[in-house]
């Protein structure tokens, strides 16, 4: 791998390029993506042009850029994030039908959250997360289900990382954490009264995959009232058992690689993809 003269790697530089892209901030200039990727406007050009070259980056009419299709077409085949999502969008929506507020979808990222679906109305409590958006592990309820099964390094990564408090209510350091990651092991959900805005209660609970792992976060965020959350935490627990079932389908006998695609189709189209090889589509960068 290359690198340049500071001991960077070339590839690093182009995520921080790429990383300089946020969801409330999805057009940049040339000039604004140098400043938020902390890189020289000769190097940032030049790594600009490479991107948009291979379709990571497109250009707009007033000379912006946005992130390219094709880092799309990327996530679309990777399981631990659209495959899961395409699996999982059945059970997101017959809970949302049910909650009509927010219902959402969270893998671990680090020692962050990484929201990979949401469903929300119009008019329902105050909500920080975004598709594509992360928040830090101990300050939501998907992110305490996923840190509880997650290893003591992540732990232990987390504690060392800090995380922001943006109420009275959300956890304070480690003698908080801890006994609260041990609860929602023995419990089986996280319920989070207005740790991220005072308005609002998240509840979570974990999503198995192959082997029992825990392969995502399913959550809701609702009003942060005196309802019990117990009808939230039963609808969510039979629609994650759910979104299970789907994952295990699609893995042979053992779990270890690929059964049926990660997608929801019909079989006939399926069989029609296994006989002729899928012609009509073609992986990013051939011809045609």
């Amino acid at each position: 791998m290359a690198r340049g003269s500071a001991g960077e790697s070339v590839l690093h530089k182009h995520l921080r390029v790429l990383e300089s892209f946020e969801p409330l901030r999805p057009f940049l200039t040339l000039a604004e993506i140098a400043d938020a990727a902390g890189l020289a406007p000769s190097t940032t050009h030049r790594l600009v042009a490479e991107l948009e070259r291979e379709g990571m980056l497109e250009r707009m009419p007033d000379r912006s850029y946005r992130l390219g299709v094709r880092l799309w077409e990327f996530a679309s085949r990777t399981p631990g994030a659209l495959g899961l999502r395409e699996l999982a969008r059945p059970w997101l929506g017959a809970v949302h039908a049910r909650i009509r507020q927010h219902t959402q979808l969270g893998v671990l990222a680090g020692t962050d959250v990484l929201f990979i679906e949401r469903m929300s109305t119009r008019d329902a409590v105050v909500n920080a997360t975004l598709i594509g958006g992360r928040i830090p592990l101990p300050i939501s309820s998907s992110g305490l289900v996923l840190l509880a099964h997650a290893g003591e390094h992540v732990i232990d990564e987390v504690v060392a990382a800090g995380w922001p408090l943006p109420t009275s209510n959300t956890i304070r350091g480690e003698a908080e954490l801890r006994p609260r990651l041990r609860r929602v092991r023995a419990d089986g959900f996280a319920v989070t009264d207005g740790h991220i805005h005072p308005e609002s209660r998240g509840i979570a609970v974990p999503v198995l995959g192959p082997h029992g792992v825990v392969y995502a976060a399913m959550g809701v965020v609702v009003p942060n009232d005196d309802t019990s959350p117990q009808a939230a935490i039963e609808l969510l627990t039979v629609a994650a058992a759910g979104i299970t079932r789907a994952l295990e389908e699609v893995y042979l006998p053992g779990g270890e690689r690929p059964g049926l695609p990660l997608m929801t189709t019909s079989v006939r189209s399926l069989e029609y993809f296994a006989e002729s090889g899928m012609p009509l589509l073609r992986t990013p960068g051939e011809g045609g």
